[in-house]
This record gives C-alpha cells, sequence and structure tokens, in this order.
C-alpha cells in the first residue's frame, strides 16, 4: 500500500516533465514559424525580382533588341559594301561589328530579367553575355574617341592626306583594342565559376575572391577609358565648330547670310548629335557604376542599399544600351559616302530624301575648305 501511495508522486512528477517539454516543443515550433516568416519578408523587400526588372526592362529591351537588329543589319549591309579607303569608315565598321554583337546579346538578357531563364543560362549570362555586353560597349567609346580625333584632324589639316600606309596602321590599331580589351575581359568569364546555391543569385555571388577584386579592378579601368574619351570627343568637336566657323567668315563674301547661317546651323546639329548621344547613353551609367560594383565587392552595403542601387545601374544601363540603336542614325547624318550607299542599296533616289539630307549635312563645295563640314 505504501509503495502504491509512493508511485504516484512519481507519476504527477513525470507528468509535470512531459507537459513542459510540450510546452517547450510548441514555443521552438512557433519561434521557428516566426523566424521564417521574418526571412521571407525581409527577402522579398530585398529581391530585385519586382516588376521593374521581371517585366519593364525585358519589354524595353525587346523593343531595342527589334529594332536595333534591323537597323545595324543595315549598317552591316551597307558598310561592308563600302571599300576602307579612310580612317573614318575603318572606325565605323568596328562600331557596327560592337553594335551588332551587343544587339544580340539582348534576347539573353531579356530571359534572364523576365525570369524565363534557366539556371544554366542564367550562368551563361552572368559569364559570357554580360562580359560581352559591356566589352562591346567599350569598344563603341574608344572607336567614337578615335572618330572625333580623326575628324578634327581632318578639320584642322585639311590638306593632309590619307595614305595606304596609315589605312595598314588603323587596321592594326583596330585588332589592337579588340584583342586589348577581350584579354581585360577574360578573367571576368574564367573568375565567374562558382555554383549557385539556389536558384535565385546574383552575378557577384558566382564570383571567386579573385574574381570580385579583378571586377572591381576593370571598372576602375572603364571609367578611364569613358571619361577620357568623353574629354577628347568634347574637346575636338569644340575645335571642329570654331574651326568650321571661321572658315565659313572667310568665306561669307562668296555666300549670302542666310547660306552662311544655315551652314552654321548644320555643323550644330552634327556636333549636338555626337554629343547627346554620349551625354544621354553614357553618362549617367558611368556615375552609377562606381557604387554598383562597390556593393558587389564590399561588404558594408545593406540589402535594401543594394537594391536601390541595382535599380539605378539597370535603369541607366538600359540608356548605354539604347546607343546601339542611336550609332545608325549617326551613320547617315555624320557619313555621306554610307548615307549614298544607302540610298543605292535600297534603290532609292536622294531626292526622295532631299530635305532630310539637306538639313543635317553640307553640300560639297568645290574647294577644300567647304569640304570641311561634310563629315563632323
Amino acid at each position: 500500500m505504501s509503495l502504491f501511495l509512493s508511485s504516484k508522486p512519481l507519476r504527477r512528477c513525470e507528468e509535470k516533465e512531459t507537459l513542459q517539454l510540450m510546452e517547450l516543443t510548441v514555443e521552438m515550433s512557433t519561434g521557428l514559424v516566426n523566424f521564417r516568416n521574418l526571412s521571407n519578408s525581409s527577402w522579398q523587400g530585398c529581391s530585385r525580382n519586382n516588376v521593374l526588372k521581371t517585366t519593364v526592362f525585358p519589354i524595353l529591351y525587346s523593343l531595342l533588341f527589334l529594332l536595333g537588329i534591323v537597323l545595324n543589319g543595315l549598317a552591316a549591309w551597307v558598310f561592308f559594301s563600302l571599300p576602307s579607303r579612310s580612317h573614318f569608315i575603318i572606325y565605323l565598321k568596328n562600331i557596327v561589328v560592337a553594335d551588332v554583337l551587343m544587339t544580340l546579346m539582348f534576347p539573353f538578357k531579356i530571359l534572364s530579367d523576365s525570369g524565363l531563364a534557366s539556371v544554366g543560362l542564367s550562368i551563361f549570362v552572368c559569364r559570357i553575355s554580360s562580359v560581352v555586353f559591356y566589352l562591346t560597349m567599350y569598344i563603341s567609346i574608344i572607336f567614337f574617341g578615335f572618330i572625333s580625333i580623326d575628324r578634327c584632324r581632318k578639320t584642322l589639316y585639311p590638306f593632309v592626306g590619307t595614305s595606304p600606309k596609315g589605312l595598314t596602321h588603323r587596321k592594326f590599331l583596330s585588332a589592337g583594342i579588340w584583342v586589348s580589351l577581350l584579354a581585360l575581359s577574360l578573367p571576368n568569364m574564367i573568375l565567374t565559376s562558382k555554383v549557385p546555391k539556389s536558384d535565385h543569385f546574383s552575378c557577384s555571388s558566382l564570383k571567386t575572391e579573385l574574381g570580385l577584386k579583378w571586377h572591381e579592378v576593370v571598372n576602375h579601368i572603364c571609367q578611364v577609358i569613358f571619361w577620357g574619351n568623353l574629354v577628347a570627343v568634347v574637346v575636338c568637336y569644340t575645335l571642329i565648330t570654331k574651326e568650321l566657323f571661321k572658315s565659313f567668315a572667310r568665306t561669307r563674301v562668296l555666300n549670302t547670310a542666310a547660306q552662311t547661317q544655315q551652314r552654321k546651323m548644320k555643323v550644330r546639329a552634327n556636333v549636338f548629335l555626337v554629343l547627346a548621344v554620349f551625354f544621354v547613353c553614357f553618362v549617367p551609367f558611368h556615375f552609377a557604376r562606381v557604387p554598383y560594383t562597390l556593393s558587389q565587392t564590399r561588404k558594408h552595403f545593406d540589402c535594401h542599399q543594394k537594391l536601390i542601387i541595382f535599380q539605378v545601374k539597370e535603369s541607366t544601363l538600359w540608356l548605354s544600351s539604347l546607343n546601339s540603336l542611336l550609332d545608325p542614325l549617326i551613320y547617315f547624318f555624320l557619313c555621306t559616302s554610307f548615307r549614298d550607299s544607302l540610298f543605292k542599296l535600297l534603290r532609292l533616289s536622294p531626292g526622295k530624301c532631299g530635305a532630310l539630307q539637306y538639313s543635317t549635312d553640307t553640300p560639297a563645295e568645290s574647294n577644300r575648305t567647304g569640304n570641311r563640314s561634310t563629315q563632323i
């Protein structure tokens, strides 16, 4: 009897312990659920997969791709029917190749941003197509800088001709630019070698430690390339404008005031076109790229700061991509040979587009000074 009575407190103790254990288990489960909910809401708040990235930009890039493939395909068709008889044509051909390659990279970005790409394709975008995209952008920037210097030289020293040896040197220079930038870009492809830990990943998460450092170095080099070329473009076109206005003043006796004013307006239009493309397409992106690169390679940015910087970068990157669509317009307005060949290939009479041609280009003059303004 006493043994039976002594077992009751023992049972009560066990029941109490079991009850406490169950309460503890419930509390832990509730805490785990709350933690998961907090993590999910935090991830969703910092996720890049918002409407801007998955819907708006894919639509905008689709428009760029459809228009760009037509215009750049036509530009390539025209330019590669022209012989490379001037530095100007050689440089423009390089820009055409860069623009065609950039345009061909758009579909990969569209699929990746819209969430339609597989994990493998998204990795390809990070390792290959994004790198090619930036490579072609800086190829275009460099050759526009060369064109500005060449136009400036032709305007200031109009009687210096182009020799076959000079053309050969420009072809080797062009090849050297492509090889140099490709060598600069290859490590970005090779060092993006990590395996993604989930289906949601950023390109920087695929880079090795050395890859992140190299990415930052390349960004600084690209900044130097852009700002150096922008200075060259601004200085050269300022000198071109001043020299052409001087030549208009010298030939004022041979022209009416209305003709002189009209020629000045054409020069301003051509100069404005080139500078507008540089300032609208490239300047905003290069202000946004430095903080974006730092947010990828440094650890003192929180997820919300990274998200804002990413959205600014993507918006300005689209403006840079717009350059591939505007370049064919620059060819038409600045390059007489391109315009004439285009009319010929399309079997159009220049007279049908006379108003457009007359408003943007200067008619050929019989003297060398007058010819300065035909290709700015």
